[in-house]
């Protein structure tokens, strides 16, 4: 069971709705297999209610599966634990509560990587807030399949990388650009799931 986060300032939670109220969020993740210690960028962090200090060095998987609303927890997790074992990607849309107390909708995609024995070596994707694209929506919370390598996938690993690796370099300006295009990506990658939604429904 999750130890209780510390709680998180009203000055923190006032930024966060700022944050969410001027633009589309979207943050990237990273698991360490070895540690089983997810990484997270602030606004993740608080998305999930985690203290965004605590995020940045890394904290338990389960912390973060916690914060997915009981609803559709369940669904989520069986659905990461899967994609862990098979070293596969994975798609979802779900609920959490922020630490605003608002119900969002996310938009997880994610890959994990296996060796030839099969062990876990790895995991990382990008999350986005799609609550304003479910707006007047359907909320049944249907997961959406793994989907298969098309060009926006492939766009969407090579930047993660290139994120990481413009990280380490330390050269801010660059790390904007690729922040920007991770930013661009995450709202192609959830109009792309609207839409594919709305297929099924018709």
């Amino acid at each position: 069971m999750p130890k209780t986060r510390a709680p998180v300032g009203q000055t923190c939670i006032e930024a966060f709705q700022i944050a969410l109220d001027s633009a589309d969020m979207i943050g990237h993740w990273a698991w360490d297999p070895a540690t089983d210690r997810v990484r997270v960028d602030a606004l993740v962090a608080l998305l999930f209610k985690v203290d965004p200090t605590e995020a940045e060095a890394g904290i338990p998987m389960a912390h973060y599966e916690a914060a997915i609303h009981a609803d559709d927890r369940d669904r989520v997790v069986g659905l990461v634990r899967r994609s862990v074992a098979a070293g596969s990607s994975y798609v979802a849309e779900y609920r959490v509560i922020s630490v605003d107390g608002r119900t969002r909708w996310v938009l997880a995609r994610g890959r994990f990587t296996s060796d030839r024995d099969g062990r876990p070596t790895g995991g990382r994707g990008i999350l986005v807030d799609i609550t304003a694209l479910r707006a007047g929506e359907e909320t049944g919370g249907a997961a959406a399949p793994g989907t298969g390598e098309t060009p926006l996938d492939r766009a969407v690993e090579y930047a993660l990388a290139a994120q990481r690796a413009l990280a380490a370099l330390g050269d801010p300006a660059l790390k904007a650009e690729a922040d920007a295009l991770l930013m661009a990506l995450g709202r192609r990658l959830a109009r792309r799931q609207v839409a594919e939604r709305r297929r099924l429904l018709n």
